[in-house]
């Protein structure tokens, strides 16, 4: 390789605007979500938790694509496989398994909801539904909102690939970009709606290729880069907030667990398949570029492995020792409430 070009990739994130920090914080949020994810399924085994949504393989597309929003300003719509994103937006490891638990203080429902449908109203998350893609036109019909306010903020939603075959993604999207509106939509595009394949859901070769159609501006990244991931995202989160109207921006990437803890992916690919996509893992890739910065040595991230492993068990036994949800406030929610003084 040239030296210039040794340069220039020697100094990709600072010329995104990021710091040695920032990515060292990047690694760790991808990481925290990883360790995460082995916790919860190691509780599923063991009875604790009864439903499992992983993340593992998606990391680096929803770290990369969550870290240009601000936090406390702009509006996250994610979906069920979206924890890294959650993460990002100041969810914390107890918050997950206060869901996964079903306890009285998970954030996104009160324990009413089943685990991974995030939502935190001080952190600007909105929660979804178990059917697919039902969070897109509620994504559409905030950002007309924030429009219609005159506010600055952006807001950003993320689903699957799947969730492109639904009408209310091209409900979403249509009226996104018939009303110019800031919003970024996020496709991780894992080849499978749970069983289905990409071929079986669509006839073109990528779902970034409708972007036209709906008047949005369209991207086709690498899931597994997550830098790449932070460039694509923030360009269009800029031309949003900007009034340059909406972006479709799709992750090719890989979930290495089954759909959830329910799903039996052997029946649909096979284990080399599977094998053959861990070796791109994002958390390798990503690891691999810090240690080529100097950043980090393989000594740092077995410590921070151990570190945050060490943090998430505490969370754990936190969330588990949690108050549980009372049979009282099954109907809250639900139906209007009299008043304390009523």
């Amino acid at each position: 390789m040239p030296q210039r070009a040794k340069e220039q990739s020697a100094s990709r994130h600072a010329s995104l605007g990021l710091s040695d920090q920032d990515v060292v914080d990047m690694y760790r949020t991808m990481l925290t979500a990883r360790l995460c994810d082995e916790a919860q399924f190691r509780l599923n085994r063991q009875g604790k938790a009864p439903f499992v949504v992983p993340v593992s393989g998606h990391e680096g597309c929803q770290v990369g694509s969550a870290w240009p929003l601000q936090r406390g300003k702009d509006v996250f719509v994610p979906y069920y496989r979206d924890m890294a994103v959650c993460l990002v937006a100041r969810m914390t490891p107890r918050d997950v398994f206060l869901a996964v638990f079903g306890k009285k203080d998970d954030p996104s429902s009160g324990g009413r909801q089943m685990p991974a449908h995030w939502s935190a109203r001080r952190l600007g998350s909105v929660t979804g539904s178990s059917p697919i893609a039902t969070q897109i036109p509620h994504a559409a019909g905030i950002a007309y909102a924030i429009t219609y306010r005159g506010e600055d903020a952006v807001v950003g939603c993320w689903f699957g690939d799947g969730a492109t075959s639904e009408g209310d993604w091209h409900e979403g999207l249509n009226f996104a970009g018939i009303h110019r509106l800031p919003v970024v939509w996020f496709c991780e595009n894992n080849k499978y709606a749970i069983s289905v394949p990409l071929s079986k859901q669509m006839a073109v070769a990528n779902v970034a290729d409708r972007a036209s159609a709906y008047g949005c501006q369209g991207a086709i990244v690498e899931g597994n880069d997550v830098l790449a991931c932070f460039e694509a995202t923030k360009a269009a989160v800029d031309r949003a907030r900007s009034g340059g109207g909406p972006s479709l921006i799709e992750f090719k990437t890989y979930r290495f667990h089954p759909h959830t803890s329910d799903d039996d992916d052997r029946t649909y690919r096979t284990r080399e398949e599977v094998e053959e996509a861990k070796r791109n893992d994002c958390l390798l890739v990503f690891a691999e570029y810090l240690k080529g910065q100097k950043i980090i040595d393989d000594a740092g991230i077995e410590s921070l492995r151990a570190t945050i492993k060490a943090e998430i068990d505490v969370e754990i036994d936190e969330a588990w020792n949690a108050a549980d949800v009372t049979s009282e406030s099954a109907a809250r929610h639900v139906f209007a409430e009299a008043s304390a003084g009523a």
